[in-house]
C-alpha cells in the first residue's frame, strides 16, 4: 500500500528508527501520529519538523499499560497502518544475575506493549479498505544473544506473534509484516537505561544508519513483504542460523563471552 494520505501511527517515534520513520513518513506525505514514553523528545521532535508539523501529532503514553493504550486507540479515527517500534534491551547480563523487576519491565514493553497496541487497534484497522500492522522485532528474535536473553525471549516472542496475525488475517484487508534489525545505530541503550560495555562502545563494528532503517521499512510496507530484515549482519547470521544453528549460537556466544565474563 502506498503511504501518502494515510493515517500512520508510531510507537518509540522519539529517536532512533522511530523518529527517522516519522520524518519519512511525513516526507512521503502521510498523516503521523506519534507515540512516545518520554514528552520531552515529542516536543524535540515536533520542532525538527518544521513545516510539515500540521501532519503530526504527538502522545506521550506508556505502552505497557493496556488501560491507557485502549483509551489512546479509542481517541484515535480512521487509522490506516500500525508500527510498533518501540522496544528495550535488557543490561548486557546473563539470566542468573537479572533481577525480576527488570525481566518483567523488558516483557511488559517489548511483547505486552506490542500486544496492547495491536488488540487495541486491530478492529478499526479491519474497517479501513486497507490497512497495515508492522511489528520490530529483533536479530535477537530468531538467534540467542547471551546477556540478551530475555530481550531475545521478547523479540522472539513478537516474531512469533506477528507471524501468527499474518496467517490469522490473510483473508482480510491488513496486511502485517515483522521487522528483524540487526546493528543499527540508535539510541536504544541510553534509552533503555543500561550501561553500554566498554568492548562494545569502542568496537568498529559497522551499524546501518537509523534513516536506512527507516527507509527499508516504509519499502517494506508499501510492498507488503512479510518479512523485512535491516542491515547485511541481519541477513547473514539469518540465513547462518537456519542452515547450522548450533554453529551460529556458538560463534554468537563467542562475540559475547568478553562482555559477559567476571
Amino acid at each position: 500500500m502506498q503511504l501518502e494520505k494515510k493515517v500512520v501511527v508510531v510507537t518509540g517515534a522519539g529517536s532512533g528508527i522511530g523518529k527517522e520513520l516519522v520524518l519519512a513518513l511525513l516526507k512521503k506525505g502521510s498523516k503521523v501520529v506519534a507515540v512516545d514514553l518520554r514528552q520531552e523528545s515529542l516536543t524535540e521532535l515536533k520542532k525538527t519538523v518544521g513545516d510539515k508539523a500540521e501532519n503530526l501529532s504527538v502522545h506521550a503514553l506508556d505502552i505497557s499499560e493496556k488501560s491507557s493504550v485502549e483509551k489512546f486507540a479509542d481517541e484515535q479515527n480512521e487509522v490506516d497502518v500500525l508500527i510498533n517500534n518501540a522496544g528495550i534491551i535488557q543490561p548486557f547480563l546473563k539470566v542468573n544475575d537479572l533481577d525480576y523487576a527488570t525481566i518483567e519491565k523488558v516483557m511488559n514493553v517489548d511483547f505486552f506493549g506490542t500486544l496492547y497496541m495491536t488488540k487495541a487497534f486491530l478492529p478499526q484497522l479491519l474497517k479501513r479498505p486497507k490497512a497495515h500492522i508492522t511489528n520490530v522485532s529483533s536479530m535477537g528474535g530468531f538467534l540467542p544473544v547471551p546477556g540478551q536473553s530475555v530481550y531475545g525471549a521478547a523479540k522472539a516472542a513478537v516474531k512469533l506473534f506477528t507471524e501468527g496475525l499474518y496467517a490469522e488475517l490473510l483473508d482480510t484487508n491488513v496486511e502485517v509484516s515483522v521487522v528483524f534489525p540487526g546493528a543499527t545505530a540508535t539510541n536504544i541503550t541510553k534509552n533503555s537505561g543500561v550501561e553500554v560495555p566498554k568492548s562494545t562502545a569502542s568496537s568498529n563494528y559497522k551499524t546501518l544508519p537509523a534513516s536506512e532503517a527507516a527507509r527499508i521499512i516504509i519499502a517494506g510496507i508499501e510492498t507488503n513483504k512479510p518479512q523485512i530484515f535491516l542491515g547485511s549482519d541481519c541477513k547473514t547470521m539469518s540465513l547462518l542460523y537456519r542452515l547450522s544453528p548450533i554453529y551460529a549460537i556458538k560463534l554468537i556466544a563467542k562475540q559475547m563471552k568478553s562482555l559477559l565474563a567476571k
